[in-house]
């Protein structure tokens, strides 16, 4: 094969290009020449041989074609070869962060070293071919950790196995099949036991799959929730990805309130401050630069901006080792549940109560002889010796009392909490709501005040710059020295970035939507070239934005020789006229600033606020390079206001209906802004938060202002006050305090790292899932992905539906629950026998818990529980109104049933067997035509929107299919005897007749308070 050595230099080597090996007409140089070429040629040729052999290695499932020839690049000393992607020690680089190694940083030639060795650049990070991106997978892992095992199905078996009554009930079951089988042989013995056997592995088997769904929708929300959005750079241009598809090599851009996604390295920024509490236990935040450049996963930014080199992910992280360890709770207990569970221990003490009672009077009955079999005859008589017999009744009679408990315990109460639970995240979630924690569904049902951001939230937060004030309202023709400086104090002091891969297409900008608006009215209405501006400037100091100062600034020196320094401000147009000595005129002269220039600017701005534009301003002045640095930065003296820009933000569509059903609703919505009072007031008013007709001088107040009132002032004007402008987050916190004081249910949205503290004092905090940054998410209860307020009114609406279905369901369980104790109880008293055998029972026990919680759970909200007002969280769950229903439809149920077991068998004229099949199925069918009344609390008609309920339709139509069968064709398993079409019909009358009850109840008049020993 011929080998050629191709040179890299232009230069070539002897006068040649290019030397072939086996050339015979060229003279021969001399042999010592000879020998060092064939040397140094069969050196770099060893070195292209080890270099394919591993391309091999690593592609071994790739076809590798034969060469003709190998064309070898030989360098000469000055020239540097690039480093394979793989030649890094990931282990090595993974202690070098996590020890925070300076020396091991600087034993691998810092950061832009490591970045090329990485195959990555500082300034354009990677490639975004999904080649690159998942080689680097390969070699270095992905952002992904390992989770500890979640429970399987077979757990969840052995958890509803644990309960007691259902052990008890076995061991019942399992001693009555025993006696059974020595009694009457295996052919015929086995059904009473082994139907209670079969009847009690369908409960176990319908909880568990039941608990199972649940919990595995919980696990993928869970996994949703932590799917974080990160912006990097690839290819030149900044990207927005998700953590899930970060690498090793990308460069990563944080601002303010971000999770540092992986662990890094630092590349270039501005005051970065840490926190690094959640792996240190440090409270104090770290400062970030070149002198300690190292970030760790999981930390947070808490002040400045800049970019990470990322060099671990995953596992490879110390956040990742971390979090493989834990997971989330998903048995997360809310105060609903905890409140249901002190409800069901109540009702499961009364129930205990009753079968002890009942299991007394039977043992009483029977060992007196006042009981009697299918013929007539006392069961026990004294002196009896087959001890089968008395066993056998013995165990049957303590097998009706333990199905007594298990009837009596609504275990149906949590598990509907359970399943509205995640019925309602899910549809949240294809709502745009993300809940983080549960408690908060069923709280923001019971908010009464709701305290928003303006921008993103009722706005579109899709700014443009509409009016220009340079020294003349709407000025077209600007002086064009100061619209450099205009360009300067735009494309320096900023966060923001314009990529424009060539001169013909359009440009991309990214930044905050403020940061968008600015650069796009410079970029295509002035023709601003960013990258040029910036090439022309070092940045010597940065003033990263400050929610209290409203402002950020930069300090840059020209490149050319300049010696003086330029500082430039930008922030709340008050606030920066405020600081300035001098303006612009519109020619561009620079003019001092008398009151009346400094009362003129101030008309224009609150014109543009009036209009319901935000008002951006822009100051400069001139530095001494001899000053110093951080005194020229805080000093306010000399600035020239060089001009102010009105961004028009609109409302968004639909949030006035939003905000009426909220009032209608009886929630107050109170908007807090750091935005001027004037354009807070006029988007409050478009808004329909202000009404101008009838607003109190209270209604709008600005930070400092509410700050600065006396406690008791606060207490008794923040009722009143619906606009909070030019507001801190200190402010904010404040008045979710207020309100909480007193007594308000409080849902406040945030965005910011600062807005962290209010967000987790309030009862429900609410981030923004666009504009929020993981500071802020972190610390909310539910994050509203497209920021719109009108989402915010949709949670409000699941969380009333959540804590209505589950009152539904009480009611519905209730009366189930009181119908079979007292039956159960009279007839045992009266009789010696109870009507409803432990099969029976526990399909009835079936019916009401888990088919009886997934029908009434999943109820969809209506928009009629927005005419309501707020249901406080320490009323009680069982209104007045439910009283009235339940009591109405189990008195009914009772008298009935109470009817048919002493005059049943006149009645219908038929035997024992048939007539407890009549009372069982009646029973049955009453529950099954409740379920419908119980739908509507208060309405009087119970089908309005049924058909759109298919999951509530689908469990009746099953509930009356397996009724039939039970009392049809499984005869021995459940004691039944089968009925004619006239008994049929007499059952379902009979239980038809529930709901004209339930119709005329609802006219007797109940007060809207709550009953007091619910």
């Amino acid at each position: 094969m011929p080998l050629r050595v191709r040179k890299t230099l232009e230069k070539p080597i002897h006068g040649h290009d290019e030397i072939s090996c086996n050339t015979l007409d060229n003279p021969k140089p001399p042999l010592g020449e000879r020998r060092w070429r064939s040397a140094f040629t069969a050196i770099y040729f060893t070195r292209a041989l080890v270099s394919l052999s591993k391309k091999v290695l690593d592609n071994h499932n790739r076809i590798v074609q034969s060469l003709s020839y190998v064309a070898i690049d030989v360098p000469n000393d000055e020239t540097t070869t690039t480093q394979p992607l793989g030649i890094l020690d990931q282990p090595k680089l993974s202690e070098m962060v996590k020890q925070k190694s300076v020396q091991t940083l600087t034993h691998l030639g810092g950061v832009e070293q490591i970045a090329a060795m990485l195959q990555s650049n500082v300034n354009q990070g990677i490639s975004a071919g999904q080649v690159d991106l998942e080689n680097r997978r390969n070699l270095f892992g992905s952002n992904r950790y390992s989770k500890p095992p979640t429970k399987n199905f077979i757990r969840f078996v052995a958890e509803a196995f644990n309960d007691p009554t259902i052990l008890i009930l076995l061991g019942c079951a399992v001693l009555s099949l025993g006696f059974g089988i020595g009694q009457h042989g295996w052919s015929d013995g086995w059904y009473e036991g082994g139907s209670i056997i079969v009847a009690v592995f369908l409960v176990i088997a319908v909880s568990a799959v039941s608990n199972f769904k649940q919990s595995k929708q919980f696990e993928k929300l869970s996994s949703q929730s932590s799917d974080i959005r990160v912006e990097v750079l690839r290819d030149g241009r900044n990207q927005v990805a998700s953590i899930f598809d970060l690498v090793v090599g990308d460069i990563v851009c944080l601002k303010i309130g971000d999770q540092i996604p992986a662990d890094g390295l630092f590349v270039y920024g501005h005051s970065l401050k840490v926190d690094e509490s959640s792996m240190t236990g440090e409270s104090d935040h770290v400062e970030i630069d070149r002198e300690n450049p190292f970030f760790l996963s999981g930390t947070k930014v808490m002040d400045g901006y800049g970019h990470m080199l990322v060099t671990s992910v995953g596992m490879n992280t110390s956040w990742g080792e971390m979090m493989s360890s834990i997971s989330r709770d998903l048995n997360e207990q809310t105060p609903l549940q905890a409140r249901l569970n002190k409800l069901t221990t109540y009702i499961g003490n009364i129930g205990l109560t009753v079968a002890a009672f009942v299991l007394i009077v039977l043992l009483t009955r029977y060992f007196l002889g006042h009981t009697t079999d299918s013929n007539g005859k006392p069961e026990f008589v004294k002196g009896n010796k087959n001890l089968k017999n008395v066993m056998n009744s013995i165990v049957n009679i303590f097998a009706a009392a333990v199905t007594i408990v298990v009837v009596a315990i609504p275990e149906g109460l949590p598990l509907a909490v359970t399943l509205t639970l995640a019925f309602s995240m899910k549809r949240m979630m294809k709502d745009n709501a993300m809940v983080r924690k549960l408690a908060a569904c069923e709280t923001m049902g019971s908010a009464t005040t709701i305290c928003t951001d303006k921008t993103g939230t009722l706005t579109l937060n899709q700014m443009k710059v509409v009016e220009c004030w340079f020294g003349s309202v709407n000025s077209s023709n600007i002086e064009p020295g100061l619209l450099e400086l205009i360009k300067e104090g735009i494309s320096l002091n900023t966060t923001g970035t314009i990529y424009r891969s060539d001169s013909s297409s359009d440009i991309e900008i990214t930044g905050s939507p403020t940061e968008k608006a600015l650069l796009s009215w410079a970029a295509i209405d002035m023709g601003l070239n960013i990258d040029e501006t910036k090439r022309s400037c070092e940045l010597v100091h940065v003033e990263a934005f400050n929610s209290n100062k409203k402002r950020s600034g930069v300090l840059i020196r020209k490149r050319g020789g300049e010696m003086d320094l330029h500082v430039h401000w930008k922030g709340a147009a008050e606030m920066i006229l405020s600081i300035c000595s001098n303006y612009h005129d519109e020619n561009g002269t620079i003019m001092v600033m008398n009151d009346e220039a400094r009362e003129q600017i101030s008309t224009v701005i609150n014109d543009m606020a009036a209009k319901s534009l935000r008002c951006i301003a822009f100051a400069h002045k001139r530095a001494s390079e001899l000053d110093d640095l951080e005194h020229t930065m805080t000093d306010e003296s000399g600035l020239t206001l060089l001009g102010i820009m009105g961004i028009k933000d609109p409302c968004r569509p639909g949030v006035m209906e939003a905000v009426r059903s909220c009032k209608n609703a009886g929630v107050v919505i109170k908007m807090i802004t750091g935005d001027n009072i004037n354009t807070a007031k006029a988007i409050a008013i478009e808004c329909g938060i202000l009404n101008p007709d009838s607003m109190s001088e209270d209604a709008v107040v600005e930070g400092i202002q509410f700050r600065n009132y006396s406690p008791e002032e606060r207490m008794e004007k923040v009722e009143n006050i619906l606009v909070m402008a030019r507001s801190s987050p200190f402010d904010k916190l404040l008045m979710v305090q207020c309100l909480k004081q007193r007594g308000h249910v409080v849902a406040v949205t945030g965005d910011g790292t600062n807005d962290a503290p209010a967000l987790k004092e309030a009862d429900i905090g609410l981030s923004m899932g666009i504009q929020g940054t993981e500071v802020a998410k972190e610390s909310s209860d539910i994050v509203i992905l497209d920021d719109n307020f009108n989402t915010l009114v949709t949670v409000l609406l699941w969380g009333r539906c959540v804590y209505t279905n589950i009152q539904k369901f009480i009611q519905f369980q209730l009366t189930v629950n009181i119908a079979a104790l007292v039956i159960n109880l009279v007839a045992a008293v009266c009789s010696g026998k109870v009507p409803l055998t432990a099969v029976q029972l526990l399909w009835v026990n079936l019916i009401m818990d888990t088919l009886g919680a997934l029908a009434l759970a999943t109820d969809r909200p209506t928009h009629d529980l927005l005419k309501k007002r707020p249901v406080g969280r320490s009323k009680p769950l069982i209104t007045k109104i439910m009283w009235r229903n339940l009591i109405a439809q189990a008195l009914y149920q009772v008298a009935i049933l109470l009817i048919l077991q002493f005059k049943g068998k006149t009645i219908f004229g038929v035997d024992e067997k048939i007539n407890n099949t009549i009372i069982f199925n009646t029973f049955v069918l009453c529950q099954v035509f409740n379920e419908f009344n119980a739908r509507k609390l208060e309405k009087k008609n119970v089908f309005e929107g049924v058909h759109k309920n298919k999951l509530f339709l689908g469990i009746i139509g099953f509930t009356i299919v397996l009724q039939v069968m039970m009392v049809e064709f499984l005869k021995r398993f459940a004691s039944t005897q089968r009925l004619n079409w006239a008994r049929w019909g007499a059952c379902i009358g009979i239980a038809a007749v529930s709901w004209p009850i339930g119709y005329l109840v609802k006219f007797i008049p109940v007060s809207s308070s709550q009953h007091p020993a619910a």
